[in-house]
């Protein structure tokens, strides 16, 4: 099919995973969203659509509750010409009172910091993790002493075997990810709810969206797995990790064992957001970032 082109949105769907895909690639972004992964399996839960316009890709998102809202246009500066017209657009065509575009990178936010007509606001829970994916693999000093108690206590607990995610293994990981769901009460929040949906997604087309995954298995249970892929030339993604949570340090040993199998020779990893989460910003910055990939939210001044 021809790609839509602005101002007709369509559906992300699994045909257009070239065409996102090379456009997110030309772009080396930074975000965890951009990728066409990130895009397909949140597809429902934001109300994703796309097009073209130019050499840029648009993402316009229509959740079920909420306004519309950009993403950031996808492709080459400068696009404050871009943002202006389609700021227009949003409050000429789609009606919106306060035109917004969320999950700005640094690029796009650095773009727009001249022009007077918008506040550019940094959004602290939709911050990415980076790490250094060396320091995740060996856990050496004392920053990491007790994640490398935690998992040389998993393994003299639970003697267990890594193995790469292979077909076979989705059934397992489903059962293992329901099981997660049932403990948290994931029917019970909106988030938990379209992260469990995110996760069906991801696993009902793993071949087809190219992803990388890992297991571990104990007493050839599946007890976790993780999935990831290529973000940029010298990034990782983790899109995925879950672990029984009843066995302790479960977490600890999928998150260092995928990283050394799957990506020991790219330099960094996105472990993507915390969401305002307390317990999870927590475990997060527990691992030592080296930074927090900013995104920022831009909006009209009043």
């Amino acid at each position: 099919m021809e790609p839509p082109l602005f101002p007709s949105f369509h559906p992300v769907e699994l045909s257009h995973r070239e065409l996102i895909r090379e456009l997110l690639w030309n772009y080396q972004p930074e975000t965890s969203e951009l990728t066409f992964t990130n895009l397909f399996i949140w597809r429902q839960h934001h109300g994703l659509r796309w097009c073209l316009e130019g050499d840029h890709l648009l993402l316009l998102s229509r959740p079920p509750e909420g306004g519309p809202c950009l993403w950031p246009p996808v492709g080459p500066p400068p696009r404050l010409p871009l943002v202006r017209r389609l700021f227009s657009w949003l409050k000429e065509e789609l009606g919106s009172p306060t035109p917004c575009l969320t999950r700005a990178d640094a690029r796009l936010a650095a773009e727009l910091a001249g022009a007077p007509e918008f506040l550019v606001v940094p959004l602290r829970d939709h911050f990415d993790y980076l790490y250094a994916t060396a320091d995740l693999i060996r856990l050496a000093g004392r920053r990491f002493h007790d994640k490398r108690n935690h998992l040389n206590a998993f393994r003299r607990l639970h003697p267990f075997t890594y193995e790469s995610l292979e077909e076979h293994h989705l059934p397992a990981c489903r059962e293992l990810s329901e099981k997660w769901c049932r403990l948290r009460r994931c029917e019970e929040d909106l988030s938990l709810l379209g992260e469990w949906e995110a996760i069906r997604e991801a696993l009902d087309h793993f071949s087809a969206l190219g992803l990388t995954g890992g297991v571990i298995r104990v007493e050839g249970q599946v007890v976790a797995f993780s999935v990831g892929e290529l973000l940029n030339r010298e990034t990782a993604v983790i899109h995925l990790e879950k672990a029984d949570p009843e066995l302790k340090g479960a977490y600890a040993a999928i998150n260092q064992q995928f990283l050394e199998h799957a990506f020991p020779e790219v330099p960094f990893v996105n472990r993507e957001q915390d969401l305002g989460e307390p317990g999870l910003r927590t475990a997060k910055l527990s691992y030592n970032p080296v930074r927090l990939v900013e995104k920022f939210q831009i909006c009209l001044k009043s």
